[in-house]
């Protein structure tokens, strides 16, 4: 890959975590939950699919890190937010979905945050 390829798949990385971001955003200022806006929202389902597509293109590259980081955020969001969802449908279930739903989406927040720095700072994600 050449230096100019990077730059531009790198362009496309920052571009990703700002569609994550928008989502993450009308969470934090609207009536939905951080979590229903990452997973359904139009930015972020943006997002996933851009990684999908790019991804093959990140490989053997600090990039590859930051695509995987952001594919595990959404799947594993949309995870706990059907976990939520499962258990909104019990009367006691309601105690334990609401505090779930803002813990994940303290989680996503913070997730999205972590990998824009580390990018933004030419560092690769763990794991």
């Amino acid at each position: 890959m050449t230096d100019q390829e990077l730059e531009g798949l790198r362009a496309w990385t920052h571009v990703i975590y700002a569609l994550h971001a928008i989502s993450v955003f009308a969470g934090l200022t609207s009536a939905m939950f951080v979590v229903t806006a990452f997973v359904t929202g139009w930015p972020s389902i943006i997002a996933v699919l851009l990684n999908y597509l790019k991804r093959s293109q990140a490989a053997g590259t600090l990039l590859e890190s930051h695509f995987r980081w952001q594919i595990r955020t959404f799947w594993w969001t949309l995870l706990w937010g059907a976990i939520a969802l499962l258990l909104i449908t019990t009367v006691l279930g309601v105690v334990f979905a609401l505090p779930l739903l803002l813990l994940v989406g303290a989680w996503v927040t913070y997730r999205i945050a972590r990998g824009w720095l580390a990018l933004a700072r030419g560092k690769a994600m763990p794991g």
